[in-house]
């Protein structure tokens, strides 16, 4: 079930960017963000209602007598920053999920990056898992995906205020709109080979023919020349574009000049608090921290 989404398509007007959000001029949304989920979904649960759980926030997601999160309504844009999906149990619960959110939330208002897990499920011959969620999904499945890449519900950047949100970021400026369309086109590609004898061989062209946002590494998969779903946080210089990335594990938020990793549930989930998320307006990038009596801290990082 990989983002089983009912809404309709997002119009690329919405799909790369926080400018053509309605009342962006007189009433600017916050952009609040999470990645590397990786199908933990209690903590990311924790993490979504860290707002609720602060007095200086409205709440981005309410909780229902049963657990499940619904759109809060207020004047939110909330991305998903890739790796829904792997090493949790949870993935079909996570997926379900965020494709709640998405149908809840106006159009545009609810925005998923593609992660290198997601990768994973798109070029599904290039890992063998057997017990990853990603690369043991149906060839139907795969289809489903690619959908809604098509839609612009999965994107491979969006720009905020100040910040440009893709999974693993990148060294060199690139933007939204190009990168995005560089990823339908590698959808519609890879489309109707799936399940046919021609899947391999996409998969692998595809690589080359679309490295700013697929590639990996040239020397080792996370190393410098990947693409916006694999570089590691290490090889962002500090003067990269301003971006919120995610994909390479902290304990708490990290900055490297312009450029902000917040990939925290995977290493604090053993332990208490920890949970994050990251909090854009025009003027500040916060983040907001569960601690260990589960209080809610809001730190500046810009």
């Amino acid at each position: 079930m990989p983002l089983a989404i009912d809404s309709e398509p997002i119009p690329p007007s919405l799909r790369d960017s926080v400018d053509t959000v309605a009342n962006k001029e007189t009433d600017p949304p916050a952009i609040v963000s999470i990645s590397d989920i990786h199908g933990y979904l209690e903590d990311a649960r924790e993490a979504l209602l860290t707002l609720r759980d602060h007095p200086e926030y409205e709440p981005v997601v309410t909780a229902d007598s049963e657990g499940r999160l619904h759109w809060a309504g207020e004047n939110y844009v909330l991305v998903f920053n890739g790796d829904l999906v792997d090493r949790g149990p949870s993935n079909e619960e996570v997926l379900a999920m965020v494709a709640r959110l998405v149908d809840e939330a106006p159009a545009g208002r609810v925005r998923v990056t593609l992660g290198n897990h997601e990768w994973m499920l798109m070029i599904a011959d290039a890992y063998q898992y057997a017990d990853w969620y990603s690369t043991t999904v149906s060839d139907e499945e795969r289809v489903e995906y690619l959908q809604r890449i098509a839609d612009g519900h999965v994107v491979a950047a969006y720009e905020g205020h100040t910040f440009t949100y893709a999974h693993a970021g990148a060294a060199e400026p690139y933007e939204a709109n190009s990168v995005n369309e560089s990823l339908n086109k590698a959808a519609a590609e890879l489309k109707p080979a799936i399940g046919t004898q021609e899947d391999s061989v996409v998969q692998s062209e595809l690589l080359t023919k679309y490295p700013e946002v697929l590639s990996r590494g040239d020397h080792s998969v996370k190393g410098p020349g990947a693409g916006l779903v694999w570089i590691e946080f290490d090889h962002l210089p500090a003067d990269a574009p301003p971006q919120v990335v995610g994909h390479t594990r902290q304990t708490r938020p990290q900055t490297n000049g312009n450029v902000h990793c917040q990939d925290l549930i995977l290493e604090n989930r053993d332990s208490l608090g920890g949970q994050a998320l990251f909090v854009e307006t025009p003027e500040s990038l916060v983040a907001v921290l569960r601690d260990q009596e589960q209080g809610v801290d809001a730190v500046t990082l810009e």
